[in-house]
C-alpha cells in the first residue's frame, strides 16, 4: 500500500512539472479574423512540447468581435486567452476582465519587454501596469507612386510638411483635374488624427474628461487637413466611394495614401507586373521633418480573461506564440509585421524594400486616449471631418459641435471621477 502511493506521488510529481497545469487542460482561444484561420497551424507545436495542454482556437470575425467578446464577458464565459484591438484594451481594463501580467513577463525568459517596440508596448499599459501582449504591430504610413513623385521631380516624399504639401501641388499640377496627389478618405478618422499628434495635440483634456478639439495644435491640423480637399489635391469622397483602391493606385488617380502593413501584400498581388518597382512607402512626414512624423502605434494583443482557470497554461501559449521562431511564421501566414525587434532582424524585414519603412516610423508612434469611450469619439471625429470638407459645416463649427458631442460622450467618466472624490 505503501508503495502504491509512492507510485501515485511520483506520478503526480511529473505531471506537475513546469508551472501547474494539469493533463488534460484545455484552452479556449478567440482569435480574429485572418489570425484566427492561421493560428492553428502553430498549434501542434505548441501541444508537442506541452502534452498535457490542448488548444481549442475559435476564429471570430473582426466585424462581430467586439460584440461577442462583451457579450462573453456579461455571462462570464470569456475564453481563457483572446485576442484585443490595442483599442479596446482600456475598455477590457475598466471592466476587470483581463489581468495584469507584470509578474508573468518579469519571472519570463520568452518575453522580454525590452524586445519589444515601446510606443507599441506603451498602448498596453494602463495606469502602469501590463495587460497584453503585443501580437503583431500596425502603424500608418505613406504608400506612393515612385514613377509620378518623380514625374514631379521629387525621389520619395519630403519629410517636412511643408515641402510635403508643395510635392503634392506639383503632383496634381502634372495629372490634372481629375487626378489627386493623395487619398483621405473623410469617413477614416485615422490621418486626421495622427496630423494632429504631430501638433502635439492631446485630443482630450482635465484627465480625459472633456473634448480638446478647439485648441491651437488640433486647429492647425485640422486647416492642413481641409487645404489639401479645398485646392483639390485629395478627393472629397468616402470609403465606400473608392470602388477599387488597388486599381485605382495602378491608374494613377492619386499618387499617395496613408495605409498600413496590411497593404504590402495586396500591393504585392494586386498592383500590375508593370507596376512593381514602381510603389513605395515611406515613413510620414512631420511638422518639422527633424524624423519621422508620429504616427498611430496599431495591432493586436494577447491577454488573459481574469476569471480563466488556465491561466498558467494560457500564458504558456502566450510565451510560445511571443517566440521569434513563431512570429516569423505567423508574419509568413499573415503578413502582419512581428512585434519584437529580434525577429524583424531574423526575419530581415528591416531590409525589406517596402517593411523597412515601417521599422523606422514604429520607433515613432503613440497611442490614441487610453479611455474606453475611444471609439465612439473617433466616429465623431470622422462625422465632423466630413461635415466640413463637404462644406456643410465651417471649420470653426466643426470643431465646436465635435467637443460638444466629446464631452456629452464623457459625462459618464466625469460622473464616476466625482464618485470616486
Amino acid at each position: 500500500m505503501r508503495i502504491s502511493r509512492l507510485v501515485l506521488a511520483l506520478i503526480g510529481l511529473v505531471s506537475g512539472c513546469g508551472g501547474g497545469t494539469e493533463a488534460g487542460t484545455v484552452i479556449e482561444f478567440w482569435a480574429m479574423g485572418r489570425e484566427g484561420e492561421v493560428v492553428g497551424q502553430l498549434v501542434p507545436e505548441f501541444e508537442r512540447r506541452h502534452p498535457g495542454i490542448r488548444v481549442r482556437v475559435q476564429q471570430v470575425p473582426w466585424s462581430a468581435a467586439h460584440e461577442k467578446l462583451l457579450t462573453a464577458y456579461a455571462g462570464d464565459a470569456l475564453p481563457d486567452l483572446f485576442q484585443l484591438g490595442n483599442t479596446w484594451i482600456p475598455e477590457f481594463v475598466a471592466l476587470g476582465a483581463i489581468d495584469a501580467l507584470d509578474a508573468r513577463v518579469a519571472d519570463s525568459k520568452t518575453v522580454g519587454a525590452d524586445d519589444y517596440f515601446e510606443g507599441i508596448l506603451e498602448t498596453n499599459v494602463i495606469d502602469d501596469q501590463l495587460y497584453g501582449i503585443p501580437w503583431y504591430v500596425d502603424t500608418r504610413l505613406l504608400f506612393y507612386r515612385r514613377d509620378l513623385l518623380a514625374q514631379a521631380g521629387y525621389a520619395e516624399p519630403p519629410a517636412v510638411w511643408a515641402d510635403w504639401l508643395e510635392c503634392m501641388k506639383r503632383v496634381k499640377e502634372r495629372r490634372g483635374d481629375d487626378r489627386y496627389a493623395i487619398l483621405l478618405p473623410f469617413n477614416e478618422w485615422q490621418a486626421l488624427v495622427i496630423l494632429a499628434l504631430q501638433q502635439g495635440a492631446g485630443l482630450l483634456k482635465e484627465n480625459a474628461q472633456y473634448g480638446d478639439f478647439q485648441n491651437r495644435a488640433f486647429r492647425e491640423a485640422f486647416t492642413f487637413y481641409l487645404d489639401l480637399f479645398e485646392h483639390g489635391l485629395a478627393p472629397a469622397v468616402g470609403e465606400a466611394q473608392v470602388a477599387n483602391l488597388y486599381q485605382d493606385f495602378a491608374q494613377g488617380h492619386y499618387a499617395m495614401l496613408i495605409s498600413g502593413p496590411w497593404n504590402i501584400g495586396e500591393f504585392e498581388r494586386r498592383l500590375p507586373p508593370a507596376l512593381k518597382d514602381k510603389w513605395s512607402t515611406a515613413p510620414l512626414p512631420g511638422p518639422d521633418g527633424e524624423r519621422p512624423g508620429v504616427s498611430l502605434a496599431g495591432g493586436a494583443s494577447l491577454a488573459i480573461a481574469r476569471t480563466s482557470a488556465h491561466k498558467e497554461a494560457a500564458w504558456r501559449l502566450i510565451e510560445y506564440l511571443s517566440e521569434p521562431a513563431q512570429q516569423q511564421a505567423f508574419y509568413r501566414l499573415t503578413g502582419d509585421l512581428p512585434p519584437r525587434r529580434t525577429t524583424w532582424e531574423q526575419a530581415g524585414l528591416t531590409q525589406d524594400l517596402h517593411a523597412r519603412a515601417f521599422w523606422r516610423q514604429l520607433d515613432d508612434v503613440t497611442s490614441t486616449p487610453k479611455i474606453p469611450e475611444w471609439e465612439r469619439i473617433a466616429s465623431l471625429i470622422a462625422r465632423y471631418a466630413e461635415e466640413a470638407v463637404r462644406g456643410r459645416m465651417t471649420a470653426d463649427a466643426a470643431l465646436a459641435a465635435l467637443d460638444d458631442e466629446v464631452d456629452g460622450a464623457l459625462e459618464k467618466r466625469r460622473w464616476l471621477s466625482r464618485k470616486r472624490k
